[in-house]
């Protein structure tokens, strides 16, 4: 009787080890990414004043030769004597991959006394070094399947 439950435990333990590698392979791969300073292009930043809002668009392509993680864009806005006043951030959620371009739109709640702003790029592993270029072309929206 116990080599009968000796050898279900095994013919299980080996069930269990062959779908534990099955569920590796349908992971993704890590990929290696910048550390330390990275370069993107920008566009010039598209600034639009509502009523109720200032609306920021820049397009920012990564130019290095690994993946960014963690891009963050910070928009900062100051009054007439340089005392900051607002502000908002972008986060993209997952690493951009070299030549990839995305779209940051920036939203800050408009105020009387916002007079100019300032963007700091930066990413997990360091600081981001940003070139002004005059056209990026944009992405494309994701087209839903029917």
């Amino acid at each position: 009787m116990t080599r009968s439950m000796a050898a279900t435990l095994a013919i299980f333990g080996l069930v269990g080890v062959s779908l534990a590698h099955a569920g590796q392979a349908e992971r993704p791969k890590l990929v290696p990414v910048i550390k330390g300073p990275a370069r993107v292009e920008i566009t010039k930043p598209n600034t639009k004043v509502s009523a109720k809002e200032i609306v920021t668009t820049i397009l920012v392509k990564n130019v290095d030769a690994k993946p960014i993680a963690g891009l963050r864009v910070e928009e900062h806005w100051y009054d007439k004597s340089g005392n900051p006043v607002a502000g908002t951030t972008y986060r993209h959620p997952r690493p951009l991959f070299p030549e990839e371009v995305i779209t940051v739109v920036l939203k800050t709640p408009r105020t009387p006394e916002l007079s100019r702003n300032q963007y700091i790029f930066s990413h997990v592993n360091g600081t981001i070094k940003q070139t002004v270029v005059p056209k990026l072309v944009a992405p494309k929206p994701a087209v839903p399947k029917t």
